[in-house]
């Protein structure tokens, strides 16, 4: 029996695409998650728990139901061990034979490189900009300047509640602000 899955990283995203090539080739039971896929998979853990001697779980691309090799290879055994097979609907990939087999692996592999490329490509550019003086993340809410003004009220005996609203920030901003004191010295202003 075909048994589809179908996944997208975000409520916002529609699995539309993947249902049409699933119905298209025939299957009639799907199975769908709309999360990260670093994140909890259901209905990826249902399909697996439902599959059967000589089923084929389908999807449209691996990338679908692994998230690493490891995964992958996880995902291999637990289907293999049901007696079933995984089929790809983009790649060549078929692991009722063991040249499909075969090559699930070699793709995951290269599939983890590449992330492992982009990871490391990241990370430089990141080094990159930061020895550039760029600087990354949030702006700052406050300047240095309305900091030591936080504090030197805080200091002066004025209401944190006073100040958070003066300066629109949180009270545990000002909380933080005004624990923070390099070298113990007194605020100035």
């Amino acid at each position: 029996m075909l048994i589809g899955y179908a996944r997208v990283s975000t409520l916002d995203q529609d699995t539309a695409l993947q249902l049409d090539a699933l119905k298209g080739v025939g299957v009639k039971q799907i199975y769908q998650d709309k999360s990260s896929g670093v994140g909890p998979r259901p209905q990826l853990r249902q399909v697996i728990a439902s599959l059967r001697r000589g089923d084929i779980l389908v999807v449209w691309k691996l990338d679908r139901i692994a998230r690493s090799l490891s995964d992958l290879l996880s995902i291999i055994g637990q289907v293999r061990a049901a007696g079933a097979a995984i089929k790809s609907l983009t790649e060549p990939v078929d692991t009722s034979s063991p040249i499909g087999e075969f090559t699930l692996q070699v793709l995951g592999a290269v599939a983890q490189l590449e992330r492992s490329m982009i990871r490391e490509r990241t990370r430089a550019g990141v080094h990159a900009a930061i020895a550039r003086g760029q600087r990354w993340g949030r702006p700052p809410r406050i300047t240095d300047r309305e900091k030591l003004e936080i504090r030197y009220l805080i200091a002066h005996g004025w209401p944190s509640v006073v100040v958070r609203d003066a300066y629109g920030i949180s009270a545990r901003m000002v909380y933080n602000i005004n624990s923070f004191r390099p070298n113990n010295k007194k605020p100035t202003v």
